[in-house]
């Protein structure tokens, strides 16, 4: 394998990775009755119409049809891929929830 072969492909892998990360992060918003774009751009009001986001959130499902994510499973790949502001916001929705289950 060519190294220009081994850089693309490690390339590919991350890009998939992240779009899976992206795609669990815009479930785990819609399982919640949250707005991923909403949430994202909190995290980051200076990337707007982010492409990869779109792309995912035309993916997910209802949250009737999905899987459960758990709130521990989004914030580690968000810390996998150094998405801390994001991680941020996300656990800001999660106190808040929780505060509310609470009254």
């Amino acid at each position: 394998m060519k190294p220009t072969d081994l850089e693309k492909q490690i390339i590919d892998n991350y890009t998939r990775d992240e779009n899976m990360m992206i795609l669990i992060f815009a479930q785990w918003c819609i399982n919640h009755d949250l707005n991923p774009e909403e949430i994202y751009t909190r995290a980051y009001p200076n990337q707007h119409d982010n492409v990869a986001l779109q792309q995912s959130i035309n993916l997910t499902v209802s949250k009737e049809e999905a899987g459960e994510i758990s709130d521990q499973t989004l914030l580690n790949v968000l810390s996998l891929f150094g998405n801390d502001d994001l991680a941020f916001v996300v656990s800001e929705e999660i106190l808040k929830r929780n505060n509310m289950k609470k009254s």
